[in-house]
């Protein structure tokens, strides 16, 4: 895109209800505008790397402003550091150095929320240690501030945040990590559901908020909430973009 283009398009502003709302700052972080200005800026960089390494086993796959780059041996990774070091120089960008890795499938790396790794020479995506952590910690937010809530107030604010977590981390290796995150989510609870009721004894708190369906024990539930389980999410394995398919073909 012309840049003198792209400059007029950034401080356009916009118009609503016939009024006209003057850009006065940069984008906002996490704005749909982002990703798209990133894909912008950096498109090219695959076509540079493709022309450099013609006949060898180097890719590329980028998502907005997030990449990596696979190659045969470290010494063309470190060629290809600085290729795109250069690339991104000539748009008045840097490689950031902190989250710039070099490393081997068999010690693995996060990319997306994800670790990506070979155990045993299979690789396999899991979400990573930071995308738990991160969850964890949001859970435990939501109920430490939830000690006067209803059972159904703190299902309502749960659920979305499970549903959302797993539907995303559904189609890489997660069965173990939705089970380990159910568990965690258990021990939370019962300790909610403990500080609520000192005074009252383990069997009568397990009767009061948990209850038995069919075959499952310890169903967290009221008489019109049910809570969801990490591991009630399906694993299901995305297909290959068929690169000959096209809009027109029936």
């Amino acid at each position: 895109m012309d840049k003198g283009v792209l400059y007029e398009f950034m401080k356009a502003g916009y118009i609503y209800e016939q009024q006209l709302f003057p850009t006065d700052r940069g984008t906002p972080q996490g704005g749909v505008i982002s990703p798209i200005l990133a894909n912008m800026v950096l498109d090219g960089m695959e076509v540079l790397i493709m022309e450099q390494y013609p006949n060898m086993k180097v890719h590329f796959i980028r998502y907005a402003d997030d990449f990596i780059v696979t190659a045969p041996t470290k010494e063309t990774a470190e060629e290809l550091k600085e290729l795109i070091r250069g690339f991104l120089s000539e748009r008045g960008l840097e490689l950031s150095e902190d989250k710039t890795t070099i490393t081997h499938t068999d010690d693995g790396f996060d990319f997306l929320g994800w670790n990506i790794r070979k155990y045993k020479g299979i690789l396999l995506m899991k979400p990573s240690k930071a995308s738990v952590q991160k969850l964890t910690q949001k859970i435990s937010d939501i109920i430490q501030k939830a000690a006067a809530w209803t059972q159904d107030q703190l299902i309502n604010a749960l659920n979305p945040i499970i549903t959302g977590w797993t539907n995303y981390h559904r189609h890489v290796a997660s069965k173990a990590t939705f089970k380990h995150m159910d568990a965690v989510m258990w021990n939370m609870l019962w300790r909610w559901a403990k500080r609520r009721h000192p005074q009252k004894g383990h069997q009568w708190i397990a009767r009061r908020y948990w209850y038995t369906e069919e075959t499952r024990n310890w169903v967290f539930k009221s008489e019109t909430k049910k809570l969801a389980l990490f591991s009630d999410t399906k694993i299901r394995r995305r297909s290959m973009v068929k690169l000959e398919m096209n809009p027109y073909l029936d």
